[in-house]
């Protein structure tokens, strides 16, 4: 079953995501982060983001979750003030 990590930030300036995306664009994620899928929402005028990352199983959820857990502030988005994990009862692109 595919599990989604959703976490919300504070703080995000449209400078900071333009730097992330620039930097998520150029390197490759952290060693042993096997996330399928990323999406990171951005709300410029109230400088919150919302980040969604899809991963396949349960394993690769716990190693993502201490991975990213355990990241230094400076490489997050914002100040982070929520995680929670859902499981993704369906997904559909149009």
């Amino acid at each position: 079953m595919t599990l989604a990590r959703v976490v919300t930030f504070e703080g995000v300036t449209k400078e900071r995501i333009d730097q992330l995306k620039s930097e998520l664009e150029r390197g490759e994620p952290p060693e042993d982060l096997q996330v399928r899928e990323m999406v990171m929402l951005h709300d410029p005028d109230g400088e919150r983001s919302l980040v969604v990352l899809f991963f396949d199983d349960e394993d690769a959820y716990r190693r993502g979750d201490e991975i990213l857990s355990s990241m230094p502030a400076g490489d997050t988005p914002g100040r982070r003030t929520s995680v929670a994990r859902y499981d993704v009862a369906m997904r559909m692109t149009m």
